[in-house]
């Protein structure tokens, strides 16, 4: 399975209304933390692959960003994990492959659910793995003409849009790159602006 990404930077409430006239179904607001590892027996960062286990939680129909957790991102994303807004949670396990073109963020990927996060997180340790980073956010995720638009709020990083789809070949990413391109204009958005470094590098600092 390949993943066709592009992801910009963007003010949330103009892309909000924007969805809304273009007739996309709002799916769920959900909070994710993404725990990356390093590999003992080679450099991730050298070879372009990441490897994470992803605790997430959709969050309660009473949840509202703005009066939950005015204040900051922080509080709202626990509030969601961890507090009373947290509707129904789970834990996956993701291995993503280099970026396999210029135009967009899209890479070979393979995730399953886990039964447990920590249980997951001790295996790779006691394997050799280590922790690098932690990646939390809150996403606002969308359904539009077979695109998924989701609108991240990063901690320590800012706000974004992806607009992502699964295909089933290397020959199919191609394709369904330019359709995301289009979907984009829709919106109102710039694909020239699109940002191909991950949340994990921006965390970090890496252009």
């Amino acid at each position: 399975m390949y993943e066709v990404e592009v992801k910009v930077p963007a003010d949330h409430d103009v892309v909000r209304d924007a969805l809304a006239d273009a007739g996309a179904e709002r799916v769920a607001t959900l909070a994710q933390a993404d725990t990356y590892f390093d590999a003992p027996h080679r450099e991730f960062a050298e070879t372009d692959e990441a490897l994470r286990v992803r605790r997430v939680a959709s969050a309660t129909s009473a949840f509202d960003r703005q009066a939950v957790a005015a204040d900051t991102l922080t509080s709202a994303i626990d509030a969601v994990l961890d507090g009373e807004f947290r509707a129904s949670g789970e834990c996956r396990v993701t291995y993503k492959g280099p970026l396999l073109e210029a135009e967009s963020k899209s890479r070979e990927e393979f995730e399953t659910a886990v039964g447990s996060g920590d249980e997951m997180r001790d295996i790779l340790v006691h394997l050799g793995f280590d922790p690098a980073a932690t990646v939390r956010k809150l996403r606002e995720k969308y359904h539009l003409d077979g695109f998924t638009v989701v609108l991240d709020e990063v901690e320590d990083v800012g706000e974004y849009v992806e607009v992502e789809t699964d295909v089933e070949t290397a020959a199919d990413v191609g394709p369904a790159r330019e359709e995301a391109y289009d979907l984009l204009e829709r919106l109102g958005l710039d694909p020239a602006d699109q940002i191909r470094t991950s949340y994990l590098g921006l965390k970090l600092g890496e252009a």
